[in-house]
C-alpha cells in the first residue's frame, strides 16, 4: 500500500535523530501503538455491525464498553495499547488476541536468534539492548520449545522412496546426565533426492557411535517409506556397510576416501607424510578400478616396508574404497568423500560451542532444528551436471530408477 508523501512529511516534521524514529518512545513505537489500536477499533465494529456513535447500533442488543490496556511486546520494543471491550463480552479481537503479550514477528525473532547459537542468556541482554524489552529465561525457552511439535513431525515424517545417494555420519557433543558429563553422538543421514536437493532424513542422539546404532537408523529410513538406496557415503567405521547392506542389500557402499587418507597419514612421521599422501593420491585418482590396484600394488611395494598397515587396510576395505571409481568425474566429486554430511557438522558445531552440555536430548534437538532450517535456505545441489548423473545412475541401476523420470 503506498503512502502519500503529505502523510510522511506530516509524520516526520520533528524529525532529527534516529532515537527520535527508533527509540522506545519513537515514531515507529507510535505508529504501531495507532495502527494496532485503530485495527482493533476496525474490528469491533465489523463484530457490531455498525461503526462509533452511528445510530445503526440502537437496540441492537451489543454495544462498545470502554478500554482495557495491556502491554505488547513487538519487534521494536514494548508498546502499550488500548483493546476496545463490548458490552457482551463475546468480542474476540483477531489482530492482538486475548491473552496475547507479543506481536507477530518476536516470536520469530527469539527463534532466529537461538538458531545462530545465541544462549537464553545473551538472548535477554540483546533484547534488552535492541528493544528496551525485558524477557526472562523461562519466556525465551516456551517460546523456543514450542518448535518441539514440529520437530517431532519432521523427524517421523515419511520419506521418498528412492535416494541416489545418501550420506551418513555423525558428530559428538556433551550432554548433562545425573550430575555427569557425558558424551552423546548426533547420527545425520543427509539425502539427495531424485530432483537432486539435498533433504536431511532424520537426526538422532545416541550414545558413543556404534554399528548397531545406524542399523537402527537406517531401518527406520525403511520404515518411512526409503525402499531403494544407490550410493551409501560413509566413514570406515567398522560394521557401518553390514549395517546398511542389511537393510538395503542392492545400495554400494562408498567409503569417504577423506577418512581413509587421513587414518593411514596418522602414524607417518612429518616428513615422509607429503611422499605418502602423494602415492595415495595416486590410487584414488585412478581412471579405474585395475588402475587403482595396480597403483597400490606400486605404493605396497614402496611404502610396506616402513608403513606395512597402510597398504593392509585399503585391500580390506577395498570393495568399499573402489564403488566411485566407475563413474564420471562430476559423480566422483560428490561421492568420494563425506564433505557434504561434514559442512552440516561445522554448522552445528558453530551453534553448540558455546552452551558447555546440554540438559537433554530435547534442547539439543531444539537448537540443531533451528540450526538446520537456517542451513537449509543456503544449499546447492551437489551435483551440478543432475540430469547427466541422471543418465549415468539409469545405465547403471537399470530399473531401479523410477520410471517417472
Amino acid at each position: 500500500m503506498a503512502i502519500r508523501k503529505e502523510i510522511l512529511d506530516e509524520l516526520l516534521k520533528d524529525y532529527k535523530n534516529p532515537e527520535d524514529l527508533t527509540g522506545k518512545d519513537g515514531l515507529l513505537n507510535e505508529l504501531k501503538k495507532a495502527i494496532i489500536e485503530r485495527a482493533l477499533e476496525g474490528e469491533l465494529s465489523h463484530h457490531l455491525g455498525y461503526e462509533k456513535h452511528s445510530p445503526k447500533g440502537i437496540n441492537t442488543g451489543n454495544s462498545r464498553n470502554g478500554k482495557s490496556s495491556k502491554r505488547v511486546k513487538t519487534d521494536t520494543g514494548e508498546i502499550e495499547i488500548e483493546t476496545p471491550r463490548d458490552r457482551n463480552g463475546d468480542f474476540d479481537p483477531q489482530l492482538i488476541k486475548k491473552g496475547q503479550t507479543r506481536f507477530e514477528g518476536f516470536d520469530g525473532k527469539i527463534l532466529s536468534m537461538y538458531a545462530r547459537g545465541m544462549t537464553t542468556r545473551d538472548i535477554q541482554g540483546h533484547l534488552l539492548d535492541m528493544y528496551g524489552v525485558e524477557m526472562s529465561a523461562e519466556f525465551i525457552s516456551t517460546v523456543t520449545d514450542s518448535v518441539m511439535e514440529e520437530v517431532v513431525a519432521w523427524q517421523s515424517r515419511p520419506l521418498d522412496s528412492v535416494y541416489p545417494i545418501v550420506y551418513l555420519d555423525a558428530l559428538h557433543t556433551k550432554m548433562r546426565d545425573n550430575g555427569h558429563i557425558i558424551n552423546k553422538a548426533v547420527y545425520i543421514a543427509l539425502g539427495v533426492n531424485l530432483e537432486g536437493q539435498k533433504e536431511v532424513l532424520g537426526l538422532w542422539i545416541g550414545q558413543a557411535e556404534g554399528a548397531k546404532f545406524w542399523l537402527k537408523i537406517v531401518t527406520e529410513l525403511k520404515n518411512r517409506g526409503v525402499t531403494d538406496i544407490f550410493i551409501a557415503c560413509v566413514d570406515g567405521l567398522k560394521g557401518f556397510p553390514e549395517a546398511i547392506e542389511s537393510v538395503f542389500p542392492q545400495a554400494q557402499v562408498q567409503l569417504c576416501i577423506v577418512h581413509m587418507v587421513r587414518n593411514s597419514l596418522k602414524f607417518v612421521p612429518w616428513k615422509d607424510r607429503r611422499s605418502v599422501a602423494a602415492d595415495l593420491k595416486q590410487i584414488y585418482t585412478s581412471a579405474n578400478a585395475e588402475a587403482a590396484e595396480r597403483s597400490l600394488e606400486a605404493f605396497s611395494k614402496k611404502w610396506d616396508g616402513k608403513y606395512p598397515t597402510i597398504s593392509e587396510s585399503w585391500r580390506r576395505n577395498w570393495q568399499g574404497v573402489i564403488p566411485f571409481l566407475a563413474y564420471p568425474d562430476y559423480i566422483r566429486r560428490a561421492i568420494y568423500t563425506t564433505n557434504a554430511i561434514e559442512s552440516i557438522q561445522r554448522g552445528f558445531r558453530k551453534v553448540t560451542r558455546n552452551r558447555g552440555a546440554f540438559p537433554n536430548d530435547a534442547a539439543l534437538y531444539k537448537l540443531l532444528y533451528l540450526a538446520l532450517r537456517n542451513m537449509e535456505k543456503k544449499w546447492t545441489k551437489p551435483i551440478r551436471e543432475w540430469k547427466m548423473a541422471l543418465n549415468q545412475f539409469a545405465i547403471v541401476f537399470g530399473e531401479r530408477l523410477p520410471e517417472r523420470l
